[in-house]
């Protein structure tokens, strides 16, 4: 379908009422009008514990959860909704591998890749399983403009590797990882790979099958879903052989004095009361964008990004980390300023209502790697307008002079 950005930003209930020019949308994405009423239409209709109560609110509660399930498994292209755990964010769903996966089949000898462009969410949990396990953990080093040389992932990967942790898109550099060919390389030394797509599904189709990723993890609120819920894919196989990351109420068949037998998949790692609304918003998110269209998405977000990228680029002391290439950077574009903080920044564009990140990102190693402490990040949707962006571009020309530079 052609794409009215006009009618689109009206689906869009804070854009609309507060005026903002959101450009953060990589820390969290904004909520189209109906997400918040699948969310709200869950609690007015469908209100009761689901995969609890017998009685026909709780299984029409249960039955809106597990049609979420299966809606998400058609998104990402997964052969069983026995494959799909509900969680709360793409760092439970992490950190969940982490606990269940790695510290159960990872020892001392084995080693684990990641690279170095990581969100902290896809790195310190495997800190955590190298310290506890004794495995060895192996970083593959980008180069400056976030791309992988052919010697340095094959320097990295051997039969060693037993596991890896891939971004799909770097946080900070908007750049795609090359995550298929990491995987064959990781699978034919006879390591296990985990994909981390919180910056991906928004904005691309996130296939798992055609990737042949082992695992991979998501947020639905960087994808127009409400906070709250976030999702695991797992092979089957590798679910069924692996412990329990919480245990309680709800993840068992049977409980006796002494053991208990869990619950099959998915159920086995969904313990507790589970967040019914929330798994309804994140399919009505998924319906909403289906209904524009992956390609249209992807389309009219390029040319915002090559605007954004062309525009920072002509002016003076502004420095963009990454890539040449606007193509590269997918909707993000981190830059520095010489002699101004990353924080002025912000607050100086603020001050227009203009809202962009800054800091280091929760990517401390990569931009250490790349020779700064903290930047400014501007990240697009397909909610935005060339408007947000000439606006964008007017203030952060001005920055400069309203730290007294003069220029």
């Amino acid at each position: 379908m052609s794409i009215s950005v006009n009618e689109i930003r009206k689906d869009f209930p804070l854009l609309e009422n507060q005026k903002v020019i959101y450009l953060d949308t990589a820390a969290t994405s904004q909520k189209p009008v109906c997400v918040l009423e699948a969310e709200r239409e869950f609690y007015e209709k469908y209100n009761a514990n689901p995969l609890r109560g017998l009685y026909a609110l709780g299984l029409a509660a249960t039955e809106q959860y597990e049609l979420a399930r299966e809606k998400v498994r058609d998104f990402i292209h997964a052969k069983s909704e026995r494959e799909i755990i509900f969680t709360r964010n793409t760092t439970e769903s992490i950190n969940l591998v982490a606990y269940s996966y790695g510290l159960t089949n990872l020892k001392q000898g084995d080693e684990i890749l990641v690279t170095i462009t990581e969100h902290h969410s896809n790195l310190l949990p495997w800190q955590m399983v190298a310290r506890q396990t004794g495995a060895k953990l192996v970083y593959l080093d980008c180069e400056q403009d976030g791309s992988f040389s052919e010697e340095a992932i094959s320097k990295s990967i051997s039969e060693k590797t037993k596991f890896a942790a891939i971004g799909f898109v770097s946080n900070v550099l908007g750049r795609r990882n090359p995550v298929e060919k990491i995987i064959k390389l990781v699978h034919k030394n006879g390591g296990v790979v985990l994909v981390d797509a919180a910056q991906a599904v928004l904005h691309e189709n996130v296939d798992v099958t055609a990737m042949d990723a082992d695992f991979l993890a998501f947020s639905g609120h960087k994808m127009m879903a409400p906070m709250g819920i976030g999702v695991l894919y797992g092979k089957e196989k590798l679910l069924e052989s692996m412990p329990p990351f919480l245990t309680g109420g709800e993840m068992i068949e049977s409980v006796t004095r002494e053991d208990a037998v869990y619950a099959e998949l998915p159920h086995k790692f969904e313990a507790g009361t589970v967040n019914g609304a929330g798994a309804v918003g994140l399919a009505a998110a998924i319906d909403y964008m289906n209904g524009i269209g992956m390609e249209t998405i992807q389309k009219r977000e390029s040319e915002l990004t090559k605007m954004l990228f062309e525009g920072i680029s002509r002016i003076p002391y502004v420095h963009i980390l990454g890539s040449k290439k606007p193509k590269e950077h997918g909707g993000i574009v981190s830059f520095v300023i010489d002699g101004v903080h990353p924080h002025d920044i912000a607050s100086i564009l603020d001050d227009s209502r203009i809202a962009v990140r800054a800091g280091h990102h929760c990517a401390q190693p990569l931009l250490k790697h790349l020779g700064v402490m903290s930047s400014a990040r501007v990240s697009l949707a397909f909610y935005n307008d060339e408007k947000d962006i000439e606006r964008f571009l007017d203030c952060l020309a001005g920055v400069r002079r309203r730290m007294g530079y003069g220029e």
